[in-house]
């Protein structure tokens, strides 16, 4: 570890501390990782980028968009859909999946644009 970015002495604001430990124990964080953790992988990252590109696509669409099988892109989108990251219909034969609210959206614009910031500034 680099020396240069710890504390060199122990030392903690209680007040600050015992705030955020109670404000930690109001919020479910564990759902909150989970659902970062879903999009975190590089094909669940290009399907909900994909699904902010367009309102819906189908599972075909999603597939051959990021170079997949239909099968891995159904398996993907199960469990984005099961952390709430996106919502699907039916309609004949096909599914579509479009992203379950305007969050999700604004979750990747942020990160994406957070992403651009960063590789100016380093």
């Amino acid at each position: 570890m680099n020396k240069k970015d710890t504390c060199e002495i122990f030392c903690y604001d209680e007040e600050k501390v015992n705030r955020i430990q109670g404000d930690l124990k109001t919020i479910d964080i564990v759902s909150v990782a989970q659902m970062l953790k879903a999009i975190a992988d590089e094909n669940r990252a290009k399907i909900t980028y994909a699904l902010c590109q367009d309102e819906e696509l189908c599972v075909c669409d999603i597939a051959n968009i990021i170079g997949i099988t239909v099968a891995n892109a159904s398996h993907h989108l199960r469990t984005l859909h099961k952390q709430g990251i996106v919502r699907y219909r039916k309609e004949g034969k096909l599914a579509f999946y479009s992203l379950d609210d305007e969050h999700i959206r604004q979750i990747m614009m942020i990160v994406l644009e957070h992403k651009k910031e960063v590789n100016v500034n380093v």
